[in-house]
């Protein structure tokens, strides 16, 4: 893996995402538009400071995880990926660079959503705001290196669609969001704890709920973490040539 052809190809992504306004906007506006619908939706209730730190986690995930999908896509519906690995890069400098772009894009938009429900919408949560922050970063990483590893399986954009529910749809289920975790059936559970939404929104519930939960939520962190980099690696090792 080489730096400079790693930070190339980024550079190459940011440029072509940047020409690409409906992509902005689905990555920087709808999770703060979703975000102040819940809000005014539960306007004078304590239900919008409850869950509405697990959805800053969920929504960036989503966005991100559509938008890498489909994005990659695109580059190899359009031969780009052919040409590309024609060249002396390496399959390590290439999910590198698509891992680095997106990754910023991921922070940008975490970033933006947070302030938005912090300072505009007034979320209130007993943990660090920068912890916050960390969380729904480390979230919307979360959903880039799915996006990443997953369009190297889908032919059209319809079918990178096709696996928001079948693997997204899931794990909002069985995140603890709609359902305590500890209180779903045994199967359920194990289910659970083996899926990388469920520690991102124990993170940011005890962000909402404990202001001693650093460690708690550190650990939560590193296990997304964990997730994200092993994403990556299987994004890494599934790209290939489509034509001899």
């Amino acid at each position: 893996m080489t730096p400079t052809l790693t930070m190339a190809t980024a550079a190459r992504v940011l440029q072509q995402i940047r020409h690409d306004h409906r992509t902005l906007g689905l990555m920087l506006i709808m999770p703060c538009v979703l975000l102040g619908l819940l809000a005014w939706i539960y306007q004078n209730t304590p239900v919008f400071d409850s869950i509405g730190a697990p959805l800053l986690g969920i929504f960036p995930f989503l966005t991100m995880f559509l938008v890498t999908s489909i994005a990659t896509l695109r580059e190899r519906q359009s031969g780009t990926l052919e040409r590309l690995l024609a060249m002396p890069l390496g399959k390590g400098d290439m999910v590198g660079g698509y891992a680095l772009a997106f990754g910023l894009l991921a922070t940008v938009q975490a970033v933006v959503a947070s302030g938005f429900a912090l300072l505009v919408l007034g979320l209130d949560v007993a943990g660090s705001a920068w912890l916050l922050l960390l969380v729904a970063v480390v979230d919307a990483l979360l959903g880039t290196a799915l996006g990443l590893f997953l369009s190297a399986f889908a032919a059209t954009e319809f079918q990178a669609v096709q696996f928001l529910p079948a693997f997204v749809l899931p794990q909002f289920l069985l995140c603890g969001l709609l359902v305590p975790r500890d209180q779903l059936p045994t199967v359920l559970q194990w289910i659970s704890d083996l899926l990388p939404l469920s520690y991102a929104v124990d993170a940011m519930q005890t962000i909402t709920s404990d202001v001693n939960g650093t460690a708690q939520v550190l650990g939560d962190v590193a296990v997304v973490l964990g997730f994200v980099v092993a994403l990556i690696g299987l994004g890494a090792a599934t790209l290939r040539r489509r034509t001899a």
